[in-house]
């Protein structure tokens, strides 16, 4: 049994560089670094350094750029204070974005009261240009538009210069969860009208537990934790200066190499959807995961002519032969709930077969989509 790892959109596999920086971090600069001794200073240098290197990939300053735990911290932050500090009454969002999002904005609303608005999505998993224009327009309290660069399980590309231009002329706040796109996709954030972002290191080969949030210059926005004064009074508490370098040398890697790791994974993206239409008949890709223009590179969400009683066994059939994934049906066996996003782009008829979604790195090969493609196969056939 081959062992095949193709849920790189869940986490990425560390990159060995990535580990030897943490392990040197961590065994000479483990001094806190609030500390004004030499200890204290070497970490503190760490995390200035890692907050220059990241502002600097991504066009911004590095007073802009503010350590979390990771996305979900960063979301939490930005929606929260938004409407605690910066007046905002209404926000804009879709039922197709991560729940770091989703069930903060339904939580925040249950609570002060605040309007939400949902944009329209296509069955292409794109959202409707015109309907958030409308609800722009419409708007007539302080609001904040927050939509995903790329869903993290349909893989669509937001245009996010155009919704950046749209939230200016309403002078709207514009928010975007990039834990998807950030470290796969080149992002200047001085160029584009968003004010806050969220990102994650586990999603480009960093370590799990530290990501970042971008808040522009001057936004007004307030800490959610409360202590000492670390990361300029945004974020109380004692920096994970590993986790933070790591992340660094994770980044730094991620763009250094991207033009020759983007086109392997493009390759071997084609190769997966080739294979999948050549050797099963029937299978569906959700959305616009085929289309390289409008989708990420690194996923692919496919929905397979599965029975009915096999549909329930099938992550399980593919985790026994080594294969990992994530599955992405709304009515699959074993989940009450299901996959929000399909629930929305998917018919009625379809959301009854399960859908999977593979998702890659450079770490893949063709083999490993062979031997997939194999595994499922005969599980279909037999």
């Amino acid at each position: 049994m081959q062992k095949v790892y193709f849920d790189s959109a869940a986490t990425t596999k560390l990159r060995p560089e990535v580990i030897t920086k943490m392990i040197s971090v961590m065994e000479e600069d483990f001094g806190n670094p609030s500390s004004t001794h030499g200890y204290g200073r070497s970490a503190k240098n760490h995390i200035e350094q890692a907050r220059k290197n990241i502002a600097n990939y991504l066009g911004v300053k590095a007073s802009e750029i503010i350590f979390t735990s990771g996305g979900t911290e960063a979301d939490n932050l930005v929606l929260n204070s938004a409407v605690r500090d910066l007046g905002v009454k209404h926000i804009i969002t879709t039922k197709i974005e991560h729940h770091a999002v989703l069930h903060t904005v339904q939580e925040i609303a249950s609570q002060t009261g605040i309007k939400v608005s949902y944009v329209n999505i296509h069955p292409n998993g794109a959202i409707d240009y015109k309907h958030l224009e409308s609800l722009l327009n419409a708007s007539k309290e302080k609001t904040l538009v927050s939509l995903m660069h790329v869903n993290n399980e349909i893989g669509t590309i937001l245009d996010i210069e155009r919704v950046g231009d749209l939230c200016k002329q309403s002078d709207a706040f514009f928010h975007s969860d990039m834990v998807q796109s950030i470290g796969h996709l080149e992002v200047n954030l001085n160029e584009l009208h968003v004010d806050f972002t969220a990102v994650s290191a586990h999603k480009f080969h960093g370590p799990k537990g530290i990501g970042f949030a971008f808040i522009r210059k001057n936004s007004g926005l307030k800490p959610l934790i409360f202590g000492g004064e670390q990361e300029r009074g945004y974020r109380a508490g004692t920096e994970s200066v590993h986790n933070i370098a790591g992340m660094d040398e994770a980044l730094r890697l991620a763009y250094e190499n991207l033009e020759e790791e983007k086109a392997y994974v493009i390759a071997l993206k084609q190769y997966f959807i080739d294979t999948l239409n050549t050797y099963i008949n029937g299978v569906k890709f959700n959305a616009n995961c085929c289309d390289l223009t409008h989708s990420t590179y690194t996923l692919i969400n496919v929905s397979l002519p599965v029975s009915d009683e096999k549909a329930g066994i099938l992550l399980f059939h593919l985790d026994i032969n080594g294969i990992a994934c994530s599955k992405g049906s709304a009515c699959q066996s074993g989940s009450s709930i299901g996959s929000h996003v399909l629930t929305e782009i998917l018919s009625d008829e379809d959301l009854q077969k399960p859908s999977i979604r593979f998702s890659f790195s450079k770490y893949n090969t063709k083999e490993e989509v062979d031997y997939v493609v194999k595994v499922l196969k005969e599980f279909i056939m037999d």
